[in-house]
């Protein structure tokens, strides 16, 4: 007889669990990946390391300190590229490694049993608490209805950003938001994906509807739908197989990247070979 996988209450949780996932993915995954910004999604997730470290040594939740940490280390990268005129990449590096000094710092100076950080590096969604689900439910409603009210002066800053300053000149305060936005969904993220997954999930779904579009709605939605197949469907790999369920999980949407380079190509040479027998 086939187990049921569905009495058990964790995988409930997982899904719904995979369901905000995907739609923190989708939103913020094609804003950095619009802007060219998939840098920041490493790191970000790095530098919050070091609001881990301070949670552990303050005895607080550490994924409390890792979001105040990512969201002031996104709009410490925002602020040194836009007012200081340093480039983003630099910005990004610097704070990545601060981040990471300061929470290995302080891990070191807590007394007693060193907590183990590759449970943040690969996470896992078979841990999901009611908690958790919470606090992806409201970051998950705050970004759409932010993206659907502002969805216009996101596109321009999105794919250019001297336009949007001539129908907005409130452009860099949107910046401010967008990455805070997204720092705050990777931070709630990582108890169940893992720094790893994070980026995966904000990169790659949006990079494989962004082969076969350009319009910043439909990118958001398809990417959306394709993070939440790639997690079940890895996730259900994973089960069946034994094998580490976020590993899996970034294999698949990578599978999935391929098959969409696949298909693009085939197009691509169908029409042209169209052209040339006309």
């Amino acid at each position: 007889m086939q187990e049921n996988i569905f009495q058990y209450d964790f995988i409930i949780r997982g899904l719904l669990g995979a369901i905000f996932a995907s739609i923190t993915a989708g939103i913020a995954g094609t804003y950095i990946v619009s802007r060219r910004m998939v840098f920041l999604t490493g790191g970000i997730t790095h530098a919050s390391f070091g609001g881990i470290g301070i949670g552990y040594f303050a005895g607080v939740s550490p994924i409390l300190g890792a979001a105040v940490f990512a969201v002031l280390s996104a709009l410490g990268i925002e602020y040194l590229s836009v007012r200081q005129k340093i480039r983003e990449d630099s910005a990004i590096g610097i704070l990545w490694a601060l981040g990471m000094a300061i929470g290995i710092i302080f891990i070191y100076l807590t007394p007693g049993y060193s907590p183990n950080l590759m449970s943040y590096l690969f996470g896992s969604i078979l841990t999901v608490t009611n908690g958790d689900l919470i606090a992806l439910g409201v970051i998950s409603l705050v970004m759409i209805v932010y993206t659907a009210l502002f969805y216009r002066t996101l596109l321009y800053i999105s794919f250019d950003e001297n336009y949007a300053r001539t129908f907005t000149r409130h452009v860099d305060f949107f910046k401010y938001i967008s990455v805070a936005l997204t720092g705050l969904a990777i931070v709630l993220n990582i108890r169940m994906a893992g720094v790893i997954m994070i980026i995966a999930l904000l990169t790659i779904p949006a990079n494989i509807i962004m082969l076969f579009t350009r319009k910043y709605l439909q990118i958001v939605v398809y990417s959306t739908i394709i993070s939440f197949l790639g997690i079940s469907a890895g996730f259900a790999v994973s089960w069946f197989t034994n094998l580490p369920t976020g590993a899996t999980i970034v294999t698949v949407l990578v599978f999935f990247w391929m098959i969409a380079r696949g298909l693009r190509n085939l197009v691509r040479s169908s029409r042209i070979e169209k052209m040339k027998k006309n």
